[in-house]
């Protein structure tokens, strides 16, 4: 089993104030590990460690080859341990086992993706206006960096993090969610088994009062990355203006599904189920809010709940299984707020909005597919982020209509439509205001490709080249090779 501790300086350390806490199986609440609990006093220690490491043991100056195969190297020990993650990741999510190993692979492919990059920037030599200098552009490591990552998918969002940042030469304090810990103590250790200098990689566990705010709010912190809920990356911007440090935030999505009357029917019904009941709908991506135009929406609410009738739900360790619980107690009772806020403001309820019926499931936090329709643009199910399986389906008429409504919204994560015209694949792939759009497909994402959204789902990007350049500063060195003095101030220089 893994370690149960915080990873400071090379070490496995048990918290300062010895307290714990345990972590629980969303499928029946059972206790899975017990973990220590930092607090500020931890957190300030791993900063500490995080800032000599990059200022004075040489992490940055490391050779970039040499970094790379470091990442190279603990993308193979991932790979060796693929199954014990998927395990781990399943017991702490309650998802699937068979998602889990598919984000095993994911990630795998993250660390020798960024592991590929950390030698390939070696400066851009730009023109001088001058004669007899030289100017370049490079880019150097930003420096410590605080990693923040939710609990949806813990390991995943940590890669997303943690592979760029060492392959710029940063050095990082990871902070996962407190109640799905286990992979990122698990890839901590193989981080340690790989050979990563002490310092480099610190891991503290607790809670975002305590351990995230002071990663937010420390000067010796250069950068923080935080995925996550919105009000809570408004507090860490607010934070963050201590020293002014760099900020990246990835705060979520209500993301617009739209088919189109002429879209190839049977794959947009089976797309607008994988966009959603992945995971329980605990995705920011999820394709939650469906608009589908007039000509076909009555048969395409047919058969949707046709389908949604037929999801296995159940424990992630099940073959059978299709979906699994919901994160915990305190988010299944969030869900079934905003099930009862949309009854409450006329949607439809036309299949779910309960917990299942099923005695064998009756301790672990499970809600049924729910489908609503008659829902509205102004309705607070289709205006915010539920994060739970559940489908709202809006009626339109037009394109027009549909993007301006699909727009109206204070997120810009991602959004998909479904349509056989290229021309108006043109038209809604310029119109759309989001960080990602998919034409004839939905949640699609892949490591060379960055991913971010407009508006308030956050700033900056994560994966692809932008990704990695996400943890680097740009430094203009500029020569100049002539022998005569500038003689401005008229100095005889005879």
């Amino acid at each position: 089993m893994i370690s149960g501790k915080l990873y400071i300086n090379g070490q496995w350390v048990d918290s300062r104030s010895g307290n714990e806490r345990k972590i629980l199986n969303p499928f029946d609440a059972s206790v899975i590990a017990t973990v220590a609990e930092g607090d500020r006093e931890d957190t300030r220690a791993a900063i500490t460690a995080a800032r000599r490491a990059f200022d004075e043991s040489g992490w940055p100056q490391t050779p970039a080859s040499e970094r790379a195969r470091l990442l190279f190297k603990l993308g193979d020990l991932i790979e060796r341990d693929r199954e014990e993650l998927a395990r781990l990741e399943s017991l702490d999510t309650g998802k699937t086992v068979e998602e889990s190993r598919w984000d095993m692979e994911d990630i795998e492919g993250i660390f020798r993706y960024f592991a590929g990059l950390a030698d390939k920037d070696g400066g851009e030599i730009i023109a001088s206006p001058n004669p007899d200098s030289t100017s370049m552009v490079i880019r150097e490591p930003v420096g410590v960096c605080g990693q923040i990552s939710p609990w949806n998918y813990p390991l995943l969002q940590a890669s997303w993090k943690m592979a760029p940042a060492l392959a710029a030469g940063c050095t990082i304090v990871m902070k996962p969610s407190e109640i799905t810990p286990l992979t990122t103590l698990k890839v901590t250790e193989l981080a340690e088994e790989a050979g990563f200098p002490a310092g480099v990689v610190n891991t503290v566990l607790g809670p975002g009062p305590e351990v995230g705010a002071e990663l937010s709010e420390n000067n010796d912190v250069d950068l923080i990355s935080f995925t996550g809920g919105i009000a809570t990356g408004k507090t860490i911007m607010r934070a963050a203006t201590g020293n002014v440090k760099k900020v990246a935030l990835e705060l979520g999505g209500k993301n617009p599904n739209i088919i189109f009357d002429d879209a190839d029917f049977d794959v947009a019904v089976d797309y607008a189920l994988n966009g959603v009941f992945f995971h329980a709908g605990q995705i920011c991506s999820a394709g939650a809010r469906v608009m589908v135009q007039k000509g076909i929406h009555d048969r395409f609410v047919e058969a949707l709940q046709g389908r949604m009738e037929k999801i296995v739900v159940g424990n992630g360790f099940d073959k059978k299984t299709q979906m699994g619980p919901l994160i915990s107690a305190e988010h299944l009772a969030k869900v079934e707020g905003y099930v009862n806020i949309a009854k409450n403001e006329g949607a439809k309820l036309v299949l779910g909005g309960k917990r299942p019926d099923d005695a064998a499931l009756e301790n672990g936090y499970f809600y049924r597919p729910t489908l609503f329709t008659e829902c509205e643009n102004n309705m607070r199910i289709v205006q915010e982020e539920v994060f739970g399986p559940i489908i709202t389906i809006e009626k339109f008429s037009t394109e027009e209509e549909v993007i301006k409504r699909a727009n109206d919204t204070i997120y810009g994560l991602s959004a998909g439509f479904w349509t056989r015209d290229p021309d108006r694949i043109e038209r809604v792939s310029k119109a759309l205001r989001f960080g990602t759009v998919w034409a004839n497909d939905f949640n699609v994402y892949f490591v060379q490709a960055p991913w971010g959204g407009y508006k308030q789902s956050g700033l900056g990007r994560e994966l692809g080249k932008i990704g990695l350049e996400e943890y680097t500063e740009v430094k203009h060195i500029y020569r100049n090779h002539a022998t005569q003095p500038f003689n401005w101030f008229g100095v005889d220089n005879e």
